[in-house]
């Protein structure tokens, strides 16, 4: 079967569906510099309908205040975005789609650097829920496609390891 997903990201969805499905927990997705690839994987996995929840790609600021429900006050002098930041994303994505759990990601995909002067290849991960946590990606390149490939791959990986963390 032919498929946009490799190896890695197929069974990261699917042990991800698992551990969700198997708890009866569900995420939401906030995602920018993967494009919608990290929603694409979640939803990849047959039965997809008892996890997820929803998602967008939030990849401006008007779309994190319209969609996620973002204050803009957050946005003041915005240089780029932080731990903080994702970690507010990923639970007002949470609270409005009603989850267990959420995912946020925004970065730098390449391949020039951000307004505050960072290097393409960063991005920030934030999961909301019952175990939160944040953390930045830094690959080391400016290939926009191979970063936003890179990207979900960790953003996935992230929230697997979140929810083994977390695992009653």
């Amino acid at each position: 079967m032919t498929t946009f997903l490799d190896s890695d990201q197929q069974a990261l969805a699917q042990e991800i569906a698992d551990l969700l499905t198997n708890r009866s927990e569900t995420v939401a997705v906030a995602e920018s510099t993967t494009g919608g690839l990290v929603s694409a994987a979640l939803l990849w996995v047959a039965g997809a309908s008892h996890y997820y929840k929803g998602g967008g790609v939030l990849y401006t600021i008007d779309s994190r205040v319209a969609l996620a429900g973002m204050s803009r006050d957050l946005y003041t002098n915005y240089q780029g975005t932080t731990p903080e930041m994702l970690a507010a994303l990923a639970e007002a994505m949470r609270v409005r789609l009603n989850a267990t759990w959420a995912i946020g990601e925004a970065g730098l995909a390449g391949p020039t650097s951000g307004r505050s002067g960072a290097p393409p290849g960063r991005t920030t991960i934030a999961v909301a829920g019952p175990l939160p946590r944040t953390t930045r990606i830094e690959t080391g390149l400016a290939d926009r496609g191979e970063n936003m490939a890179a990207f979900t791959t960790h953003t996935l990986r992230f929230l697997r390891d979140t929810l083994i963390e977390a695992a009653p």
